[in-house]
């Protein structure tokens, strides 16, 4: 049953619209109205006319009545087929049955239709005279829809309102419908859109949640992630130097970098060029250009001077470039010629660089000259403490805690030095750092002329709770040229003629081998010493050598628990790359040396090491160094010092210890890494460059400086203070 137009009584008395919409179309109106004829004077016809209406209206209420109850029962089933029978689920099953339901009714517009119905509409015609018509409601198209007139002006009131406002269509549960079916229909709400499928709507549910719970995540990552910008930016704001550090924007006129050599620059290649002009106009007698660029060049040398910088330049340095600049414009109309120029400045650049190789070995030879020289402070102190020493008796010199030099249970240290304030550094530095202060014991070892002097300082300046052994290398009287290779070559004519005889080399370069090699480090025993160290200690287990150039800066008894793993010296690498490996040390063109070691295999340096002496005395370490200082007699297996032969001697014996515990380089590398510096357990001055000389970089002096008492009296004695040690 399809919903009816219905016609009321007010259908009668006024035009009433019964219409038929198609959806979204403009709504088409066939109207009812009243009998429109002439008048009508007989009673007759009034009567007639008046029996005529009635029977018309009578007619139209019970059409009327129907529909509408046919209206309300088929809404009434549609709806109970919607929440009871229509298939749950969109299986292919359904899906069949839906479509047999709806090929079983004809539908209309939203409303399904079980029979054809015949509608009738009144209407008027052009000539006035009211018509009557039957519409079929199969001839009607599907995109018809029936308009009820009591809802029409809500209706209206909804198709105004916008899409996104227009709430989904919903539909009653079973219960809630069965206790509302006797309701009054027309008080119920006409659905406008089409019933939708109960798994869609709860597809479109499911998908709503994702889309909030997306939503709501996406805003979540995007504050955390704002957050965490701005702290990036208030961390790097608090990092910012804002300190004004110099102009800026070299685009600027006003631009002057106080650093600047531009014009320093020119001017010496201004000169230079002058010079090779005046070579080429001296030798086609061009005098008066060849004088004037000799008078210009030596103007523009004098305005230089010693200036490095544009700023240090005097003010009439800009009018002699300018002057240079015109003279040199007419050298080169008169005399550019390409070949002749490119001679001439090849010939200079040679020059150039002979001067310049002079000037390096003039450095080297002043730098090995004054790497070996004391001074005037460092060489009053060992004066000033002998002459003390001397003047105790005997009974103040002996020395504490003298059962605590052979106790192979406690920390032992070796240190073999003709320096007093270096070595007193070493010992404060190390003891400074200990946990247990007591327990350690260092053996120092000095030449004859140092010995009373450092026997004296640490009997002034004992370091707290800790043992001090002075030993003179002198005493030792199995140390002698029978036993000892490198004393019996060193004794000989030959090898004294090779160190001392310096002014009889033919060449600057062999002067400065020469200065190099008669360094008191290549020529004391107390340099070889280390090789004999089961001799000097022979009742101990392990010992730690430390040379005079360094500085602890953190506890060392870790070193006596490392596992040298069968090993008789535990060392710090310091190859890098191709840097320090045994080729730099070794000379492997010697068959000697090519067929026993590998030239690629890494160095390792003295300055901290740890020997097992019971290891050491068990594979006779000093047997394979006689052997080794014994074949290098003649100096062909590597020159002088004592790295090589100790690189030969614990070749395979070597236990590699973590690079923390040694860092070398503060002799000679200015560009060192701070971090790694602070961090290591000792540092290393390995170099010329002692940090008690006036060589020292000062950058590094400080770690060395500090372990130095400024306030002992033979310091203030000998003007030995903090400035003359300061960068």
């Amino acid at each position: 049953m399809l919903p009816a137009a219905t016609i009321t009584d007010a259908d009668i008395r006024s035009d009433i619209p019964i219409s038929f919409s198609p959806a979204k179309r403009k709504v088409k109106r066939f109207v009812i109205s009243p009998l429109a004829s002439p008048a009508m004077k007989s009673p007759f016809r009034r009567l007639t006319t008046t029996l005529y209406r009635l029977i018309i209206f009578i007619f139209l209420v019970l059409i009327h009545i129907s529909l509408v109850g046919a209206d309300a029962f088929d809404s009434l089933t549609v709806q109970r087929e919607i929440n009871g029978n229509w298939p749950r689920f969109d299986c292919p099953q359904c899906m069949d049955k839906k479509e047999q339901i709806n090929t079983n009714s004809l539908a209309v517009g939203n409303h399904k239709v079980d029979k054809d119905i015949d509608i009738i509409v009144t209407y008027t015609d052009t000539s006035g005279a009211i018509k009557i018509r039957t519409v079929k409601s199969k001839d009607l198209s599907a995109s018809w829809v029936w308009k009820n007139p009591i809802d029409d002006d809500q209706s209206k009131e909804e198709d105004l309102k916008p899409l996104k406002d227009q709430p989904e269509t919903r539909f009653e549960d079973s219960s809630e419908h069965s206790s509302n079916e006797h309701a009054d229909i027309n008080e119920q709400k006409r659905k406008t859109s089409s019933p939708m499928h109960p798994a869609k709507l709860k597809r479109r549910a499911l998908r709503q949640e994702r889309r909030d719970r997306r939503t709501a995540e996406l805003i979540q990552v995007s504050q955390r992630t704002m957050t965490q910008m701005e702290e990036a930016a208030i961390a790097r704001a608090k990092m910012l130097d804002t300190s004004v550090k110099g102009r800026y924007g070299i685009w600027r006129k006003e631009y002057e970098s106080p650093n600047s050599d531009s014009t320093v620059k020119l001017m010496r290649d201004q000169i230079i060029m002058a010079k090779a002009y005046a070579s080429i106009a001296k030798a086609k007698n061009e005098t008066g250009i060849y004088d004037s660029l000799i008078e210009h060049s030596k103007r523009s040398q004098h305005a230089i001077e010693k200036a490095t910088f544009d700023s240090e330049l005097g003010p009439s340095a800009v009018d002699r470039a300018k002057e240079m600049g015109h003279i040199l414009s007419l050298a080169k109309d008169k005399f550019y010629d390409c070949i002749i120029m490119a001679r001439k400045l090849r010939v200079m650049l040679q020059s150039a660089e002979a001067n310049v190789d002079e000037v390096k070995k003039k450095s080297a030879s002043l730098t090995q000259l004054a790497a070996k020289t004391l001074p005037k402070p460092l060489h009053c102190l060992p004066l000033v403490l002998t002459t003390d020493y001397f003047l105790l008796g005997d009974k103040n010199k002996e020395i504490p805690n003298i059962k605590n030099l052979e106790d192979p249970s406690l920390y032992h240290y070796a240190i073999f030095s003709d320096n007093v304030l270096a070595t007193s550094v070493v010992v404060n530095s190390t003891v400074l750092h200990a946990k247990e202060p007591g327990k350690h014991v260092f053996h120092i070892v000095t030449d004859k002329l140092n010995f009373a002097a450092m026997k004296m300082w640490f009997l002034v300046n004992p370091p707290e709770g800790s043992t001090i052994q002075v030993q003179n290398v002198d005493d030792f009287t199995w140390l002698n040229a029978s036993y000892c290779p490198v004393l019996r070559q060193l004794e000989s004519s030959r090898m004294r003629e090779y160190y001392f005889k310096a002014h009889q080399a033919s060449s600057l370069t062999a002067v400065t081998d020469n200065l190099k090699y008669r360094n008191p480090k290549y020529l004391s025993m107390l340099n070889h010493l280390r090789f004999y160290l089961p001799e000097v200690y022979p009742k101990l287990d392990k010992i730690l050598f430390l040379d005079d150039d360094i500085v602890v800066q953190k506890d060392l008894t870790p070193l006596w628990s490392v596992d040298l793993q069968g090993m008789v010296n535990g060392a710090v690498e310091t190859c890098k790359e191709s840097f320090h490996r045994f080729d730099k040390y070794l000379n492997f063109s010697n068959p000697k040396i090519s067929d026993n070691f590998d030239a690629n295999a890494c160095g390792w340096a003295f300055g901290m090491n740890m020997f097992d002496l019971k290891e050491w005395k068990k594979r006779d370490i000093t047997g394979i160094y006689h052997g080794w200082q014994n074949m290098n007699e003649e100096r062909t297996l590597w020159k002088l010092g004592t790295l090589p032969p100790g690189l030969i001697t614990f070749y395979n014996l070597t236990h590699p210890l973590d690079r923390s515990w040694h860092v070398l380089g503060l002799g000679y590398d200015p560009a060192l890494n701070q971090t790694e510096i602070e961090n290591a357990a000792v540092v290393h001055y390995n170099g010329n460059y002692k940090p008690w000389l006036d060589l020292a970089i000062g950058k590094y002096r400080s770690y060395w400086s500090r372990y130095v008492k400024f306030d002992n009296p033979y310091l203030q004695l000998c003007k030995i203070n903090s400035f003359m040690l300061s960068s």
